[in-house]
């Protein structure tokens, strides 16, 4: 095995929380900081341009092609489950859509006991990242690493259903991210200039020209070395060759809500008779290791429209993408500078929720499942998710062997609460749709179809259409009580010089998208590992 040395912190996953990390720990210029990344660079066209998470979704060069076990709930389906793997990480395919979640997501954060977690201690983290185009104020930043820019394109359709929802109460906002996010408006998007804005080219590329920071490619890092009760360094393959690093003060998994659980595992750290059926050595018992997965699940809802400019008609012939294509390479516009969901609405599902608990992402297109091709007609994807489900799931190792997938069983639908909030939010959309401002499109209902009209019929139609939203959280999660995987300052319980900070500390999901928290949760923890807090 080659010695790579050592070094004051190592850092595994190049993704939101590794760029971020890798970027703060390395400013003073001395501390010497190794970043692995299983992936390999984000210089990528597809990565680049927004249209192109398309073409990384799916693709072995982006991503880790991974896929849920069999969910009753789903009727029985497997989902992909998209993880970034490439410089970047999930910041390279997501959605790019810049939203923090609820001011009452973290103040229930600190209520369970992460003391340092509430709204008023993570706003500054939230700034100082921030390069907003609407400059400084006191709910945002400029100046920072994370651009947020307005979208670079407008759909008549889609300004007609915020006027629709105008009808239900649902009314128009300035600001998705001061704390209180209810009603609609167009996202804001980590872009610049048309060109997607991942932590890779925010964070890491300008922190790559300090001496003090190596960064290595292609790493499949296979355990973290612990000595005693300390981690002292991490294990990786690369081109098949055995490698190790030592740490001085701390390794830090930013693997993300699916691979930190998998590597502690695979590091015999984690429930006993787990570990144990898998042939690995008990090194830490820590039965919380890949428990509490929680993700939102988006119902795909689809109507058909007349008389509107969708991507579906405008993309359905050779010259249409002509055009498409042409605009972008002058403009650095149009559909191809588009993020997935341009438009969003924050309600409630019922009047006894005290905050938002529905998202929706309204599409200028459709398709009847995510990735196939679009549809030969005119259509709108009003997609609806539930951003506190209670359905709960785990992820776990299934091999000693580093490069075999972890299990991913999200349990969507596994309650009787979310199938509720499922009903409630298909006949939200149908209600919406049905609005004055709309009739001149005569939205005709598509999926899953006005002929589905009972509460079980719905139940059990959401469970075909369903998809993840891509937003895994919570499977190494944070507290003070004694099932917490690590602290509040991320400190894993029961391992020294060994912290997470990704989405999987998330001790519960948070109303909204989850690249910027992650990215918030990164600055606070970089604060944490240098003393400063």
């Amino acid at each position: 095995m080659t010695d790579a040395g050592l070094y004051d912190y190592i850092i595994v996953g190049a993704g939101t929380a590794g760029c971020v990390l890798a970027n703060r720990l390395t400013a003073d210029g001395r501390t010497r900081v190794l970043v692995l990344e299983a992936g390999g660079s984000d210089h990528y066209h597809w990565v680049a341009i927004p249209v192109g998470y398309l073409y990384c979704i799916g693709n072995p060069r982006t991503d880790w092609m991974m896929t849920t076990a069999p969910e009753p709930g789903l009727n029985g389906r497997s989902l992909p489950y998209p993880r970034g793997k490439v410089l970047g990480g999930c910041s390279s395919v997501n959605g790019m859509i810049y939203m923090r979640g609820q001011a009452a997501d973290y103040d229930g954060w600190r209520q369970m006991g992460c003391t340092g977690w509430g709204w008023d201690d993570v706003l500054p983290y939230f700034r100082r990242s921030e390069d907003h185009h609407a400059g400084a104020s006191p709910l945002h930043g400029a100046g920072g690493e994370w651009r947020v820019e307005r979208q670079r394109l407008d759909w008549e359709i889609l300004r007609a259903v915020q006027e629709g929802a105008k009808e239900f109460g649902i009314l128009p906002r300035q600001d998705f991210n001061d704390g209180d996010n209810e009603g609609s408006g167009f996202f804001e998007v980590n872009q610049r200039r048309g060109v997607r804005w991942n932590t890779a080219r925010g964070f890491l590329r300008p922190a790559m020209r300090r001496a003090n920071l190596r960064v290595v490619t292609g790493a499949l890092v296979t355990r973290i070395a612990v000595e005693g009760r300390r981690a002292a360094g991490v294990e990786w393959l690369a081109d098949n060759a055995p490698f190790r690093a030592r740490a001085a003060a701390e390794v830090i998994l930013a693997a993300g809500a699916i691979n930190s659980p998998k590597l502690l595992e695979l590091s015999g750290i984690g429930a006993v008779a787990r570990l144990a059926a898998l042939g690995i050595p008990v090194l830490h018992d820590l039965p919380g290791v890949g428990e509490n997965l929680q993700d939102h699940l988006q119902i795909r809802t689809v109507f058909k429209v007349r008389g509107a400019a969708t991507l579906n008609t405008l993309a359905g012939s050779v010259l249409g993408r002509a055009r498409i294509a042409l605009r972008y390479a002058l403009t650095r516009s149009g559909p191809m500078a588009m993020a997935p969901s341009q438009f969003g609405m924050f309600t409630r599902s019922g009047p006894d929720r005290a905050t938002p608990d529905l998202e929706y992402h309204v599409q200028p297109l459709s398709t009847d499942r995510l990735g196939d091709p679009l549809h030969p007609f005119p259509a709108i994807t009003v997609s609806v998710c539930n951003l506190r489900p209670t359905s709960v799931g785990s992820v776990h190792a299934t091999s000693p062997r580093p490069e075999v997938q972890p299990d991913i069983r999200p349990n969507y639908l596994s309650t009787a609460e979310d199938r509720r909030v499922a009903v409630a939010a298909i006949r939200q959309a149908r209600q919406i749709m049905t609005a004055r401002a709309l009739r001149p499109y005569a939205p005709e209902e598509w999926l899953p179809g006005p002929q589905v009209t009972a509460d079980d019929e719905l139940a059990r139609k959401a469970g075909d259409i369903a998809t993840t939203i891509f937003h895994p959280v919570g499977t190494c999660r944070m507290g003070s009580d004694p099932g917490a995987v690590v602290d509040p300052a991320l400190r894993l319980n029961g391992i020294e010089g060994l912290r997470v900070v990704d989405a999987s500390v998330m001790p519960r999901i948070v109303s909204g998208n989850t690249a910027s928290p992650v990215v918030m949760i990164a600055e606070r923890a970089a604060d944490l590992i240098r003393g400063r807090l």
